[in-house]
């Protein structure tokens, strides 16, 4: 049985030298001395976690941040040797001898969860166990109190079974016009550094997501942890505008079928969409299964050979209707581009989050993994 082609239905198109360009443009950003951590968590928000993560490590990254224990095995499996963050908490003291034995890095929010730590390293021997510690300066999610972040550090520091490597906190509203917080988070850690009694060396002291890389240099410290901005994307529309960020993926699907309707045809279903004139309809193998919002039906357009196409009607698990009518040349088996550059057009994620109210972070991570990942 022959092997079927990844663009037989629909699929996503990653560009790693994208990536790769948007790192080096990034670490040239950064302030002398300053690092740059990939964030590949989410299957590098849907671009491929590993492919991504071998790209950033090309264009200058220093280390790399997942989300789950998991996410960081695949890294170690597909022979990536560079640091790994694990960012989200690791309570299980089964966890954190997986992290222990692959060399990733757990992050710590409690003195508990410290002495697990040590405990899980206590087991193998003599061997040091690196781990982070995360302090909450006004996100309410992780992370210790800041105001006691100092005593964690040298709490945890007394501990012969860890190696305190790094301290961290993160970014609430860096992404926001207007925004007054980041830099009140930015005095909040810095009095954590400031009162240690060595002034937080030998850690590596980081604050910055993508958004406050791009907002002031003065949140870059020792590292600054890049996601959204790697691929190609700013988080926010006052943000980054001077920087020629590449955008590092697209999404494609082929037209299916093509059918001819008469004026008055209701589309898809619940016929919100219903025709004005006889009309040349498009179907589209892609649907809200592969990640199309369904919240975005008939609010997006499609590009052909750079023209765009309007989708019409409910966007339904597997499929969408494009209203070809004023686009002959459109026809069976022909490629149309959902996100992405196609001619002199381009659709952002932005496009989409701005009209259904979403976000692009979250646009990009939707799409699953029956759409295939060809890397061009």
């Amino acid at each position: 049985m022959s092997e079927l082609s990844p663009r037989q239905r629909a699929w996503v198109e990653v560009y790693p030298t994208a990536i790769e360009a948007n790192c080096r443009l990034l670490c040239r950003q950064l302030v002398t001395g300053c690092q740059l951590m990939a964030v590949v968590k989410a299957d590098g928000y849907g671009h491929g976690a590993v492919t991504v993560a071998r790209a950033s490590l090309r264009g200058g990254a220093s280390s790399l941040g997942v989300a789950t224990l998991q996410e960081g095995l695949e890294l170690r499996d597909a022979g990536i040797e560079a640091p790994v963050l694990i960012l989200s908490a690791l309570p299980s003291p089964e966890d954190l001898r997986h992290c222990l034995e692959q060399r990733l890095m757990p992050t710590l929010s409690s003195l508990d969860e410290a002495n697990t730590a040590a405990a899980v390293a206590a087991e193998r021997g003599n061997e040091r166990f690196p781990v982070q510690l995360k302090l909450d300066t006004g996100m309410a999610r992780l992370g210790g109190e800041w105001q006691e972040g100092a005593q964690l550090v040298q709490s945890i520091r007394t501990l012969p079974q860890l190696e305190l490597v790094g301290l961290y906190s993160h970014l609430a509203c860096a992404d926001e016009l207007g925004d007054q917080l980041t830099h009140l988070q930015l005095q909040r850690f810095r009095s954590v550094i400031e009162a240690l009694p060595d002034g937080g060396s030998g850690l590596c002291c980081h604050l910055a997501n993508s958004a406050g890389t791009l907002q002031d240099p003065r949140l870059h410290l020792d590292m600054v942890r890049v996601g959204l901005a790697l691929y190609g994307q700013s988080p926010a529309d006052h943000l980054g505008l001077d920087l020629a960020l590449q955008p590092a993926l697209a999404v494609k699907a082929r037209v299916s079928l093509i059918r001819e309707v008469p004026s008055g045809s209701g589309v898809s279903y619940g016929h919100r969409f219903v025709t004005s004139r006889p009309s040349r309809l498009a179907v589209i193998a892609i649907g809200y299964a592969d990640g199309v919002v369904r919240a975005l039906s008939g609010r997006i357009d499609v590009l052909h050979r750079g023209r765009r196409v309007p989708q019409v009607g409910n966007i339904t698990m597997d499929q969408i209707i494009l209203d070809a009518t004023d686009v002959e040349e459109l026809t069976v088996g022909d490629n149309v581009t959902l996100l992405g550059q196609d001619g002199d057009d381009c659709i952002r994620p932005q496009d989409w989050s701005a009209r259904c109210g979403s976000i692009p972070w979250e646009i990009l991570c939707g799409f699953k993994h029956r759409l295939p990942r060809v890397e061009i």
